[in-house]
């Protein structure tokens, strides 16, 4: 999935790229008023980096409170977004865009917009290292973790599946925490992920129980003829939980989004924290991850909000 070129982004209409007005934030007339930000489960990489941005949003604009949500992650995000629970959310971009679709598991269209694309997540299918699984399709018959219920994990595991011509009853919907539990068990034979590479859950559990990565990146063009291009293929590196080689895989990148109806000026406001405050965030090792406003406009098929493409049409000029 490709950022969105300059020009494309110059040719927006001047009144949507304009809308959110001048970022005052760091003056006294800056936006006012609190945001509820939808995360993750505790402790989960989408907890951490939603917190870590609420303090720099706090830090930057004195009148604009951030509080965060802990949550089972993209569905129930983007879930609670529809329904006014939340303001912001963190959601992977296909759970993002069946969303903004009313498609998938939304029923109806759910009033979603984009601040930003903020970096790829790598899909790990886990093993033991001594285990037979060396293809999706040799999970049938065996029991598998997809992910937490309401999670995006859950949503693009369930899609490999189905890519792969698995059909499986004895599917369970464990968080991350309680797969690798279940993995060293043997409750489960194999657990799927949508995280960064590395995840530091899998790390500690190759540290205690060695594992193996299935390969799944051959499975990318059929996810993007079926749900879309924010599928891409590419690889997990060699070394990364002690595998020999790389592992292809199939990754999609993380949005940060909010209600279309969110004030503009808030809107603009956090956008301009997220890149001025870039290094404070704690992001993975992947493409986009340093936070590059040019990578960050990519937003497919969820549109930008007007106040962050006016942030974005301030940088390019």
């Amino acid at each position: 999935m490709s950022a969105l070129p300059r020009r494309g982004l110059l040719a927006l209409p001047l009144g949507t790229l304009l809308a959110g007005g001048a970022l005052t934030g760091c003056t006294e007339s800056g936006p006012h008023g609190a945001v509820r930000l939808a995360t993750g489960p505790r402790g989960g990489p989408y907890a951490i980096f939603g917190s870590r941005l609420a303090d720099e949003v706090r830090g930057s604009h004195a009148h604009l409170g951030v509080r965060v949500l802990t949550t089972a992650a993209s569905v129930e995000n983007l879930r609670l977004l529809g329904d006014g629970r939340a303001d912001l959310a963190l959601s992977l971009a296909d759970s993002a865009a069946d969303a903004a679709a009313g498609r998938g598991v939304f029923p109806r269209r759910l009033p979603v917009a984009a601040l930003a694309r903020l970096y790829l997540n790598h899909l790990h299918l886990v093993v033991p290292a001594r285990s037979a699984i060396r293809t999706p399709a040799q999970l049938v018959g065996r029991t598998v973790s997809i992910g937490a219920a309401e999670s995006g994990t859950s949503v693009t595991a369930e899609r490999v599946l189905e890519a792969a011509g698995v059909d499986t009853d004895r599917v369970v919907r464990l968080g991350l925490g309680a797969s690798v539990t279940a993995l060293r068990s043997g409750d489960v034979a194999a657990f799927f992920w949508s995280g960064g590479a590395p995840t530091q859950a899998i790390t500690d559990l190759a540290r205690r129980t060695p594992v193996r990565l299935v390969p799944l990146g051959d499975l990318a063009p059929a996810l993007r003829r079926a749900h879309g291009p924010v599928y891409e293929g590419v690889a997990i590196p060699a070394g990364v939980y002690d595998q020999p080689g790389p592992t292809p895989t199939v990754a999609t990148p993380s949005y940060l989004v909010c209600r279309s109806d969110l004030p503009d000026d808030v809107a603009r406001a956090v956008t301009g924290v997220l890149f001025a405050r870039r290094d404070r965030l704690p992001v993975p090792d992947a493409p986009g991850s340093r936070l590059d406003e040019r990578y960050a406009i990519g937003t497919g098929t969820v549109p930008l909000h007007p106040g962050a493409a006016g942030y974005y049409r301030s940088v390019h000029g």
